[in-house]
């Protein structure tokens, strides 16, 4: 192989080298690119994904406030049921003493 054979093929080698590399960058921006309408999508996709957060966030604030609500009123409930129970307990106790006494005041005027 001549001087001139070697720079000639050298030369070839080296523009094929270059073509291919050219031909693969281009194949990675192509398959990389993200078009206009892909950044808008994306972006309205951001938003509506934001949207629904603070909707979450709003939802939960909201239960746990209605929680903490239906806690209270429930603890009232049960506070006025036990108050009651004791009164009704009492009013009980009360009747039958009466009627012991009734009782013992009809035995005596019989007896």
């Amino acid at each position: 192989m001549t001087r001139t054979e070697f720079i000639i093929a050298t030369a070839i080698i080296l523009f094929i080298a270059f073509c291919m590399g050219w031909f693969v960058n281009w194949l990675v921006h192509r398959f990389t690119r993200v078009s206009r309408g892909d950044m808008e999508e994306l972006e309205k996709m951001a938003q509506e994904l934001h949207e629904a957060e603070e909707t979450r966030d709003q939802a939960i604030t909201y239960l746990q406030q209605r929680e903490a609500e239906l806690t209270n009123q429930l603890s009232q409930t049960e506070a006025e049921l036990s108050a009651a129970m004791d009164g009704l307990r009492d009013a009980r106790h009360e009747a039958e003493e009466m009627r012991a006494y009734v009782e013992r005041i009809s035995a005596a005027n019989n007896g």
